[in-house]
């Protein structure tokens, strides 16, 4: 077995038990909502808290992490198209961007 097969077979392994500490937090994070349930400021408070994490990671580790490459970033977005879109873009945005992409056209919507 080379080398690099190791490291797929690697990274193949931490990403099963990445996802699977994923869906355990998830399910907690569900059974909280299912406590309070019935009570609209708790519910808000869970909410606000789970936005506020969403843009952290949005912000910052995706962002750091998007491709620096042309083409890997547009075949990321048409990966993200295809399955759904982006949270908070909806695919027909997501469309519109990779077109912008594909096309060359890098103005200042692409610079942000």
């Amino acid at each position: 077995m080379n080398e690099g097969s190791t490291t797929d077979s690697t990274r193949s392994l931490a990403a099963g038990d990445w996802e699977a500490r994923l869906s355990a937090e998830l399910l907690s994070l569900q059974a909280l909502a299912d406590e309070v349930d019935g009570e609209p400021e708790a519910l808000l408070l869970l909410l606000r808290r789970l936005e506020e994490l969403h843009r952290s990671i949005q912000d910052g580790p995706f962002r750091a992490s998007l491709p620096a490459d042309r083409g890997a970033l547009f075949n990321l977005l048409q990966g993200m198209e295809k399955s759904g879109g982006w949270p908070y873009i909806p695919r027909l945005q997501l469309r519109t961007f990779m077109d912008l992409l594909q096309n060359g056209d890098s103005g200042p919507a692409l610079a942000a």
